[in-house]
């Protein structure tokens, strides 16, 4: 009995998860579908001139129809995880600009506020399961927990990219090149240090989402404001194309606990 109870637990415990390995390609993607959230969530409310409220109420049934698909499926599906991780960008931006700019609650009043939900999901998370590792995300009330803190992750890099870039006086590029340093400090203490991966993860998780909201912002805000004033929708077809080669050329594992204890 004791030699089927292990069985059974070491079966559960390499049980693959919905989520992908985390790999360097994965980093790539990220960045691109942040980035991309921002480009997409601008044409909409900018371009389009549909504003912040119609804008998020776009996104947010995007995102529940993405989520939805996500829980029913039985397995890891590349395409389909990424579609959820664009959706929660999308909604993240027009969220945050939303609650910042429309509802004036500004971007350090919006940033606190997002950075005390986020952190209130991830101890609940943490309170329930006893984990927050991306390797767990197999059922589906991880994954309510997981996409409910992505969704304020992505919406607080947007006001954090926002705050740097707008309010601090540095620009996009100053923005992201604060970022990108704080991202490679990031993967200096996971490559040189014992911290847990799984906060590693997380923190790394959370400061893609800002640099992508600054490298948007960077491509597509007028020139006077210190953008390439790019066309928002040829923008984003072109991130779209980058993460459509990526999927196709580098294929994607899902992660284990073997393989995710490192996130």
């Amino acid at each position: 009995m004791k030699g089927k109870a292990e069985t059974v637990t070491l079966i559960t415990d390499m049980r693959a998860s919905k989520i992908p390995e985390v790999t360097l390609i994965f980093w790539v993607i990220k960045i691109a579908a942040t980035t991309l959230g921002e480009t997409a969530g601008d044409a909409v409310t900018m371009s389009l001139d549909l504003g912040y409220l119609v804008g998020t109420a776009i996104y947010a049934a995007f995102f529940v129809i993405c989520v939805a698909g996500q829980i029913r499926a039985r397995r890891f599906h590349p395409s389909l995880y990424w579609l959820t991780i664009v959706a929660t960008t999308t909604v993240g931006t027009t969220l945050a600009d939303f609650a910042d700019r429309s509802l004036g609650i500004g971007y350090i009043g919006g940033s606190t506020l997002l950075f005390a939900l986020l952190m209130a999901s991830l101890v609940a998370w943490y309170a329930t399961e006893g984990t927050v590792s991306v390797s767990t995300v197999s059922t589906p009330r991880v994954e309510a927990f997981y996409w409910v803190t992505i969704l304020f992750s992505q919406t607080l890099g947007t006001a954090l990219g926002d705050f740097l870039a707008d309010t601090s006086g540095l620009g996009y590029v100053g923005g992201a090149l604060v970022f990108g340093a704080a991202l490679a400090i990031v993967v200096g203490l996971y490559l040189w240090t014992e911290l847990s991966r799984t906060a590693l993860f997380w923190a790394a998780f959370i400061l893609t989402r800002p640099l992508g909201a600054t490298v948007g912002d960077f491509l597509d805000k007028p020139r006077t404001d210190g953008g390439l004033a790019l066309d928002r929708f040829t923008a984003s077809a072109v991130l779209v194309a980058v993460m459509i080669v990526c999927l196709l050329v580098f294929a994607q594992r899902p992660a284990t606990r073997s393989h995710g204890s490192k996130a």
